[in-house]
């Protein structure tokens, strides 16, 4: 039986996110090795006189993250070495090699609403405006001067330590680059990793369903989509094959599912028994309603996996601030292909994100939103199971839009001209799927206020219906 060594501060709150760091941080440093068994939580919680609750949900939220394996009769240990060592970050770039855009079925809009942009109106234009003037009154003219590609290292440096306190990555400045977005971010990767293949393209295991808005992305880069089904538990490992997967594993795009511990366990097997790359992709991480959200994969295997993140759900599309975690050879090719692309992102906002993490405004502007979009997302889905009982909402309780199923005999796409009419923001799940499925939208919640959900719904089922709306329903 390990003895631990864990130390927290009861001044600090938080006791349970406490035991995790410190658990996640001794399994990560070699202290807890492979297949080493775990105080029961009722004997730890003694130990360190807090409640076993504190104790069993920390326990629970490093089994979710994969660090820990939990089962009957035998407790709770690290996870076994079941598979191989973590391998050398891979070799240094070779010549990046460019790829031709295909085609793709369906328009993608390229500008407009998404079901998955966050409500513009709660942007904190004045917490926002006051950190542009401490830049400005603050920052040495040469600053403003060409800089580092990869970002500004104040930037670097507060996202690096925001990505380890709330998002349990493991990752240092020198590794992150500061890129316009997610897309970017994943497109300078997908550049860079096509430039190590030879002979062939890329092979890229993608979810199944997956965003029709990076299909175009992936292929312009060069590779070959090769889709992998979802289902409950998140991507089907034992079904992909290739040379590198993209995933969303805390909150999968579109169905809404997060990767079981399982599922993970097995991609990092999957990943070191081929030395392959995880392209992880962070979308709308913040936003776990009904828990703390999972630690990232990047955070378990940080010399295979490529944490691609951004502030759009967050804050603002419009920022184009976003970043990429990678090993620190492919942390390197992508910040240097980064130079070649664009020579960098704006000095004067990264300059401001750094002061907005660094006093905390971005996390108290979270707190704000988390609360707000829990309040909608249950107003929606309280609408829809009182007005449509014949829909299923699907996916856990987080991000800004639901996965809806939609009743017998419903269509996607007049569904979602219908919603349109309505102000509700939706889109169908068809163009997104490789393999037939059932009929699904998905309907965003973050720009619909909880007092309008019902009536919103009421309209919807009654246009879906061929009924005429009152005034009342055409107002809301």
């Amino acid at each position: 039986m390990a003895d631990l060594h864990i130390r927290i501060d009861r001044a600090k709150g938080g006791i349970a996110g406490q035991i995790a760091a410190e658990l996640r941080d001794s399994i990560r440093g070699g202290r807890l090795e492979p297949g080493t068994r775990l105080p029961a939580t009722r004997d730890l919680a003694a130990d360190l006189q807090v409640s076993r609750g504190v104790v069993v949900e920390a326990y629970e939220q490093l089994v979710a993250e994969g660090f820990l394996v939990s089962k009957v009769g035998a407790g709770t240990q690290v996870t076994p070495a079941n598979t191989p060592q973590r391998a050398a970050a891979p070799p240094g770039p070779q010549p990046v090699r460019g790829g031709t855009a295909s085609a793709v079925a369906g328009h993608v809009p390229y500008h407009g609403h998404r079901p998955t942009s966050p409500d513009l109106s709660h942007f904190p234009r004045e917490r926002w405006l006051a950190a542009v003037r401490h830049v400005l009154t603050t920052v040495p003219s040469d600053a403003l001067d060409y800089g580092d590609p990869g970002g500004v290292p104040e930037l670097r440096e507060e996202l690096a330590g925001y990505l380890r306190r709330v998002r349990a990555a493991d990752v240092r400045p020198e590794n992150l680059i500061v890129v316009s977005g997610v897309a970017q971010g994943l497109s300078l990767a997908l550049h860079v990793m096509a430039g190590r293949i030879t002979g062939r393209p890329l092979r890229l295991a993608v979810e199944d369903p997956t965003s029709h808005r990076q299909v175009p992305l992936i292929k312009r880069a060069g590779a070959r989509v090769l889709p992998v089904p979802v289902d409950e538990e998140g991507l089907d490992v034992r079904r992909a094959g290739g040379d590198a997967v993209l995933v969303t594993p805390a909150h999968q795009f579109p169905t809404g599912v997060v990767l079981s511990p399982a599922r993970r366990a097995a991609l990092m097997e999957w990943a070191y028994a081929g030395r392959r790359l995880v392209l992880e992709d962070d979308y709308d991480a913040e936003f776990r309603f009904d828990r703390d959200p999972v630690g990232c994969l990047q955070g378990l295997a940080p010399d295979r996996v490529v944490l691609c993140g951004s502030v759009s759900k967050a804050l603002a599309p419009g920022l184009r601030l976003g970043w990429v975690a990678a090993p620190p050879g492919l942390a390197e090719a992508i910040r240097r292909a980064r130079g070649e692309l664009d020579l960098g992102s704006p000095v004067i906002d990264q300059y401001a994100l750094a002061h907005f993490l660094r006093t905390g405004a971005y996390d108290k502007h979270l707190r704000r939103m988390r609360r707000e979009y829990r309040r909608r997302r249950d107003a929606l889905v309280s609408a829809l199971a009182a007005e449509l009982p014949g829909a299923r909402v699907r996916g856990i309780e987080a991000g800004l839009h639901v996965y809806l199923e939609l009743p017998d005999g419903w269509d996607e796409q007049r569904t979602v001209r219908a919603a349109a009419e309505l102000g509700l923001l939706a889109e169908a799940v068809g163009p997104m799927r490789r393999t037939p499925g059932p009929a699904a939208v998905v309907m965003g919640f973050a720009r619909l206020p909880a007092h309008k959900a019902e009536a919103a719904v009421r309209g919807l089922k009654v246009r879906m219906s061929g009924q005429t709306l009152t005034e009342g329903e055409r107002r809301a």
